[in-house]
């Protein structure tokens, strides 16, 4: 039995998008899903609760920071993420590849695994494929990730080419290595730069290794997302139907449509918590900067269309006021509406792909909403 299972429900006649569900040990997805993330066994500002009132199914965190810090000794001793963090559904941890590689000057890659230092306190530690899944056994997530490296951009043709071909050697020891596969699953990742050529090679390969789902990365790292779309379009081809699709560190309103439309499951991305401790909401009617002077006077909702708690009981004009005081408050509600804004949309995608006019509820959404 494997610890996750993807079932296609249905294709919707316009475009490529996909209805489905994901089976897992805490509970069953409908996909496609954004997932918010909890970097360090939290989403920034919000308890549990208040993540289940957004409509999230399933949370991200980080493999990185919670090996940093806390430790596993103490997750491990707490009876796991789901305990230690009061969260009784699905968890994906992504393997902190991405964050060691994004340390620089403080990491040295190897083919044995990465050396870093912590960007803490200046330890030094090791991941490995190896260590990567025994910190994410430990985790007791529902879902972990392989450990990869996540090519930089822009990078050239043969640096892209021998960082994938090292991403799938340590694809198949992370498979190796991984212990709990009743209780956990495993997913490859596709790497290869913005090439096509290596983008095939990449899936095909990782695909051959035989994992329960598939995860694009090397995206969304500056590239324009006119470029991010082409090298979905060369990709996605080539993974499984029988097996959910993620795409990695995309949450744009923008970037989920397109990503849905060419047959991605699951997205993930800071973007919704991040943008609302600098007092941004995403609305219907497009982006809010709450902490703009036009608002100071503003006793409407801060958006007339979401039936979020913010936006049934808190005023744009207070909404500014705790924002500008720097009051915690005022994050927590324009995090609270950000998610349910974002995870709302992705109900309504469902529910257009079951009618089969996921382009229609697109073209009629961006009629109003102004970037």
């Amino acid at each position: 039995m494997m610890a996750v299972k993807y079932e296609l429900l249905k294709k919707c006649s316009q475009t490529g998008a996909r209805l489905g569900k994901l089976h897992t040990p805490h509970g069953i997805i409908e996909t496609p899903i954004f997932m918010p993330v909890g970097t360090q066994a939290t989403v920034k500002s919000l308890t549990p609760e208040d993540v289940k009132s957004t409509g999230a199914q399933i949370i991200l965190s980080n493999t990185y920071h919670l090996y940093i810090r806390p430790g596993t000794e103490v997750i491990e001793q707490a009876g796991g993420l789901h305990k230690f963090m009061n969260w009784d559904m699905p968890i994906l941890t992504d393997s902190g590849g991405f964050q060691v590689f994004s340390l620089g000057d403080l990491r040295q890659i190897k083919e044995e695994g990465v050396t870093f230092r912590s960007h803490l306190d200046g330890s030094k530690h090791f991941i490995g494929p190896e260590e990567a899944m025994e910190i994410q056994n430990i985790l007791g997530s529902d879902i972990m990730m392989a450990f990869d490296e996540c090519t930089p951009y822009p990078a050239d043709y043969e640096y892209s080419r021998k960082s994938m071909e090292r991403t799938l050697r340590w694809a198949q020891r992370c498979k190796d290595a991984h212990k709990n596969t009743e209780n956990q699953a495993l997913f490859g990742i596709v790497q290869g730069g913005m090439y096509q050529d290596l983008r095939e090679m990449s899936a095909k390969q990782t695909v051959d290794i035989d994992f329960p789902g598939y995860a694009i990365g090397g995206l969304s790292v500056g590239e324009s997302k006119e470029l991010m779309y082409k090298v979905l379009d060369y990709t996605v081809p080539f993974l499984p139907e029988n097996k959910a699709r993620y795409l990695m560190g995309v949450g744009s309103i923008d970037a989920l449509f397109e990503g849905v439309i060419r047959g991605i499951d699951m997205f993930d991305c800071v973007l919704q918590t991040r943008i609302a401790r600098n007092g941004t909401a995403m609305t219907s009617l497009g982006r809010v900067v709450i902490k703009n002077a036009k608002y100071e006077k503003d006793f409407t909702p801060l958006d007339p269309n979401c039936e979020c708690n913010t936006c049934k009981n808190y005023s744009r004009a207070y909404l500014r006021h705790l924002i500008k005081a720097n009051e915690i408050l005022g994050l927590r509600l324009l995090s609270s509406h950000n998610l349910h804004f974002t995870l709302k949309t992705m109900e309504n995608i469902r529910k257009a792909i079951m009618e089969d006019n996921l382009l229609d509820y697109k073209n009629e959404f961006f009629k109003n909403y102004i970037y």
